[in-house]
């Protein structure tokens, strides 16, 4: 379109210049293209359960579409109407120049088939134990169905109590955490599961605040990265509550308290798994007369150690 030169330019035409995106792209295909590059030209980081660029690109596309996330093949040359494009953008943007991870652009994190509430009041679910759970914990604890005391201790949004009430049908779960803000979410994911007479959310700063009871199995996904590694931690991390992911100089310190004080609170059977994601080395080197079973999921790293009441001693 020609335009004298004091003709001014429609206020949408001029907006379409300034977002070109708006106007090029036109189908599914072409705007997952488009998320790749963008993220890959600001340089994302990807550690909150998405693979890489693609994988974000497709999740954010498809959330944002209101499309089923399993199903991408029948809608790659969809066209897209102008509005959802700009919901499309933003959305790219705030991913790219914010670097707010995935699961607090849509408000949801997923650990298998298990949809869970997220927002910055809690970390982002992920966890070795997740999968390890999907068979009731096999082989370490023989029969689920006996488990009728567990515990989730530092349960951010709850992810891990709701996976144990569905390995441990028939367990009371008491879930802990120390900031009322993560409660608060843990609350809501708990009551979308109808798990309340179930799980039993307690505030407290490790067990200083929890009755003791005897517990089957305590397993705990604590904040256990170095302050080393907490300075040099990529963007997206840092949108995190930083309560949940750093422990002191060597990532241990509430780790120390946790094995000083779970003899208390578990049967003479009783079992404790503790994630510590890369840190086997530095716990072999801080307990050396702990003699923990490693544990590894599918990705072969040893990430998850377990000792048996008797062995804590």
């Amino acid at each position: 379109m020609n335009h004298d030169d004091d003709t001014p330019i429609a206020d949408d035409e001029e907006h379409m210049h300034e977002h070109g995106p708006l106007v090029e792209l036109v189908t599914v295909r072409d705007w997952i293209r488009y998320a790749v590059t963008r993220f890959n030209r600001a340089g994302c980081f990807y550690g909150h359960g998405l693979q890489d660029a693609y994988d974000e690109a497709v999740y954010l596309v498809l959330h944002t579409l209101c499309l089923p996330l399993d199903r991408l093949d029948p809608f790659l040359d969809a066209c897209i109407p102008s509005d959802e494009r700009e919901a499309i953008f933003e959305v790219i943007e705030k991913r790219a120049v914010e670097r707010l991870p995935a699961a607090y652009i849509t408000g949801e994190a997923w650990l298998g088939n298990f949809r869970f509430k997220v927002d910055p009041r809690v970390i982002i679910p992920r966890s070795f134990f997740a999968e390890l759970l999907q068979d009731g914990f096999s082989p370490w604890i023989a029969d689920p169905e006996a488990v009728t005391s567990a515990m989730d201790m530092c349960t951010g949004s709850a992810c891990l109590a709701i996976l144990m009430a569905h390995a441990f049908p028939n367990a009371e779960i008491v879930a802990v955490d120390i900031c009322p803000d993560a409660l608060d979410v843990a609350r809501e994911n708990i009551a979308t599961y109808g798990l309340e007479d179930r799980i039993r959310l307690v505030q407290s700063d490790g067990f200083s605040e929890v009755p003791v009871q005897a517990f089957d199995f305590i397993l705990s996904n604590p904040p256990y990265v170095t302050r080393e590694a907490m300075e040099a931690l990529p963007k997206e991390y840092l949108h995190e509550p930083g309560l949940a992911l750093g422990s002191g100089e060597d990532g241990l310190d509430l780790i120390r308290r946790l094995l000083a004080d779970a003899p208390r609170y578990l049967k003479p059977q009783g079992v404790l798994a503790v994630e510590v994601g890369h840190n086997r080395h530095i716990v072999e080197e801080t307990f050396p007369d702990l003699t923990p079973t490693w544990l590894s999921g599918s990705g072969g790293e040893d990430a998850i150690f377990m000792l048996e009441a008797g062995q804590l001693l």
